[in-house]
């Protein structure tokens, strides 16, 4: 039988999935590679390190969006350019 999570770890890791658009047990494999690099065995610590991973994330996020928004908004000079299908 699988040892029981602890609550506030399980929600760290579900809002960093949600945050990466990936599944939960992605998630949780994210935060535990990280956590071995860094040699953190504990949940606290890994608690931690998905609470800095979710800061990350967002904040790629954020930039990412602004970046898009840049990137999507058109030159007058081909504002009204219709292309041939």
């Amino acid at each position: 039988m699988a040892a029981p999570q602890d609550k506030d770890y399980v929600i760290a890791c579900g809002r960093l999935a949600s945050a990466l658009s990936i599944s939960i047990a992605a998630a949780r494999r994210k935060v535990d590679l990280v956590a071995a690099r860094e040699d953190v065995r504990d949940t606290p610590g890994k608690l931690l390190i998905a609470h800095r991973l979710l800061l990350e994330a967002e904040g790629v996020g954020h930039e990412s969006r602004q970046l898009l928004d840049v990137l999507l908004e058109a030159v007058a000079e081909e504002a009204n350019y219709l292309g041939d299908d």
